[in-house]
């Protein structure tokens, strides 16, 4: 029998991800007596002969390397028949190796800058996402300058004449997108009247999708980076909205679209709807050098063929510029507006030259500001436009959306996976991940570009296979018995959000027991007038409890697994301190998370 389990501390130690020049002892066990060679690599291949311990084990200490990188380990073991190597598995998960026939299966070691340093309020605090159109509007009246202003932005938009009504599916026969031309008149004034509900909830991050001048309600195609959408309010809302949170404890994040801007916009201006020249209306415009034309005018790069949403040549010092120097640039302008921080769309899509540049810019307005992005796979190890890409080094990224642990999550609930496949991915982001960026990660059931949590979680969520039309998902509504199994799931993985370290994430309305399928069903209004209060009740009690425990945000983590069903998350000290180093005050914690649940029907969560 050969094995090595890289996640366990009696093969690896430390397990986990290590700052540079750090001290690495492995251990390989055998039970034949042949000889090991441990194999690494960080650009340069080394062989290092492993010292017999006796009893099967042998043993090397390694220096990882001086600077960040992601450093590689394997073993060959030299049989009397021939040399086997033994590797990864071939899910690059890490744990318990197998015997494998290239040097492609090698373990990882992330080696991260020991001077790395995310924002403390990530891993203390719960975060709220909230779709700034459907959340909730304000009581103030009208002007009718605030009016027009509006009729000039938005001459194509409808408004909704009641707020319950459903989102609006209207496809563009162009390229198949909905044109998202409908609007709610949610505002910014709106959200600020909600503030202590929030509080109230255990809210204390706001993350909020795009909140300026766009042609569309969800924003992601940027008319003006500096200016708020009319229909949210103005630049003076936005700043009455962020000092009102932050006296009640409670800090915002904004979502950054820098990978491309709207077709109508101050930049592109292929509509004329925006003063000056822009890049469509003549090569001699001053943001001519943003976008990349094959033929002008009409023939030109866009966001995955989108003609709505022209690319930017985002490696362009014009656009860096304007994107972040510290006079006007777009990120440090928001900061000092009040914001602490930016959620990155498409991060992965950004060079990883700008996302270097844009942590500067972020950290040097406020070593406090935040820098998260949407990175939907294994954010230490992804290949992006063929190029292999580290966003936990600490030089780029303090978090990302952790959609793996979404993904995982949802399949052990619905039966699709096990418990042991679900802690394999929990225990393989405790090891490729630095404790400053594990501990800031938004651990997410919900969010604007996935089927409600409570859908997902009754067998709805289509993603990795055909999805189903939209206006046939229109139609779906839960039934009672789906609704009250789903309800009782999201609670269950809530729990188990709330007990891994990262900030534990709400996409508005989940809370209160809204359902949906993707875009636009999964975007509608905020259902204010139908909350369900025991299950709201029950989401609250377990973000209190979070924080309130000091081991659940900041122990260490490790977690076993009782049967297919069940597994038990348990948080610890070390010698009485947490992952970094501080005093904890809290006793050790164990949290057990089972997927044979009863339907809810009002019982109290905890």
């Amino acid at each position: 029998m050969l094995r090595h389990d890289s996640h366990s501390p009696g093969d690896r130690s430390p397990i986990g991800a290590v700052p540079c020049a750090s001290v690495v002892t492995l251990r390989f066990f055998s039970d034949d007596p042949f000889a090991v060679t441990l194999r690494t690599w960080d650009g340069t291949e080394r062989l290092t002969p492993m010292t017999p311990l006796g009893g099967g084990r042998y043993e090397a200490e390694i220096t990882v390397p001086q600077t960040p990188m992601l450093f590689w380990y394997d073993f060959i073991i030299h049989t009397h028949w021939g040399d086997v190597r033994y590797g990864n598995r071939d899910d690059g998960l890490g744990g318990e190796g197998q015997i494998v026939h290239d040097t492609m299966h090698a373990f990882q070691i992330t080696v991260y800058d020991p001077a790395y340093e995310t924002p403390e309020y990530l891993r203390h605090g719960v975060l709220y996402q909230v779709f700034p159109d459907r959340f909730c509007k304000d009581t103030a009246p009208v002007s009718e300058a605030r009016r027009a202003e509006i009729a000039q932005a938005h001459p194509d938009a409808s408004f909704h004449a009641r707020w319950n009504e459903p989102p609006a599916l209207d496809i563009d026969p162009e390229n198949g997108d909905n044109r998202a031309l409908d609007f709610f008149g949610g505002t910014l004034r709106g959200i600020a009247e909600k503030l202590p509900y929030l509080r109230d909830l255990g809210v204390t991050v706001l993350y909020i999708n795009p909140i300026v001048r766009a042609r569309t309600n969800h924003r992601y195609d940027t008319g003006d980076y500096h200016r708020v959408d009319p229909v949210l309010g103005s630049q003076r809302d936005f700043m009455s909205l962020a000092s009102k949170a932050g006296d009640m404890g409670i800090r915002i994040v904004l979502d950054g679209v820098f990978s491309h801007t709207g077709a109508d916009s101050l930049y592109f201006n292929r509509y004329g709807r925006y003063p000056g020249v822009g890049a469509y209306q003549s090569p001699q415009s001053p943001y001519a050098s943003w976008y990349r034309f094959f033929t002008f005018p009409n023939d030109y790069n866009a966001w995955w063929g989108f003609y709505t949403l022209p690319a930017v040549e985002k490696d362009h010092p014009d656009y860096q510029f304007f994107l972040l120097n510290q006079q006007n640039g777009v990120l440090p302008y928001w900061l000092r507006q009040g914001t602490s921080g930016w959620r990155l769309d498409v991060a992965d899509e950004l060079p990883v030259r700008l996302l270097q540049k844009m942590r500067y810019a972020v950290k040097t307005a406020g070593e406090g500001n935040a820098l998260i992005g949407e990175v939907w796979e294994d954010a230490s190890n992804k290949v992006s436009y063929g190029e292999p890409r580290s966003y936990c080094l600490g030089d780029t990224l303090d978090s990302v959306m952790n959609y793996p642990l979404r993904r995982a999550v949802i399949d052990f609930f619905t039966g699709k996976t096990d418990a042991y496949a679900l802690a394999r991915l929990l225990l393989h982001q405790r090891e490729v991940y630095p404790p400053p960026f594990y501990y800031s990660l938004m651990n997410l059931l919900g969010s604007h570009d996935r089927v409600r949590a409570l859908n997902a979680f009754a067998g709805y969520d289509t993603e990795g296979i055909v999805q189903m039309p939209r206006e046939e998902a229109r139609h779906v509504r839960l039934t009672k018995a789906q609704l009250a199994l789903a309800k009782a799931r999201y609670l269950e993985a809530l729990k188990l959000i709330c007990a891994l370290p990262g900030i534990p994430s709400v996409y508005y309305g989940d809370e209160i027991g809204m359902q949906g399928m993707a875009d636009p069903w999964n975007r509608a209004p905020m259902a204010w007038e139908a909350v369900d209060e025991s299950f709201r009740a029950a989401v609250r009690g377990l973000l209190k409890h979070r924080r309130q425990s000091h081991i659940l945000q900041t122990g260490f983590l490790n977690v076993t697994v009782r049967d297919a069903e069940t597994l038990l998350i348990h948080r610890t000290a070390d010698n009485g301190r947490d992952a970094f180093g501080n005093p904890l005050p809290d006793a050790d914690a164990a949290v057990t998370v089972s997927r044979s649940v009863k339907p809810f029907r009002g019982e109290a969560a905890l």
